[in-house]
């Protein structure tokens, strides 16, 4: 899995990229089809974003925003919103079956 950390309006020091990337690796526990993971870091004025971006393998990507004074806290709400993102993607996959019989079609008597 690749995982790339980028900035926007602003430089990012070595030691805020490794804990990204940390945290970005977290999600690997959940859901091994994880493809790459995106890290975008955002400075606006006097807030701080993380947008985190996870392509799947064979479906949409999922795409995670926080939002927060300090960038540290961005990235940890970030990836625990991806998290719980996969971990439902992950449910709704091996889930999608058994749901029921199907109403529009006959059943057998």
């Amino acid at each position: 899995m690749q995982i790339e950390v980028s900035a926007r309006h602003d430089s990012i020091t070595e030691a805020m990229k490794a804990y990204a990337e940390k945290k970005a690796q977290r999600t690997l526990k959940y859901y091994d089809r994880i493809q790459s993971i995106h890290v975008i870091l955002d400075v606006d004025g006097d807030s701080r974003a993380c947008e985190m971006i996870a392509r799947l393998e064979h479906t949409h990507d999922i795409v995670s925003t926080a939002r927060d004074p300090d960038m540290r806290a961005a990235v940890d709400q970030a990836a625990d919103r991806l998290d719980r993102q996969i971990s439902e993607h992950k449910d709704r996959v091996r889930n999608r079956k058994g749901r029921g019989p199907n109403p529009h079609q006959p059943t057998r008597t």
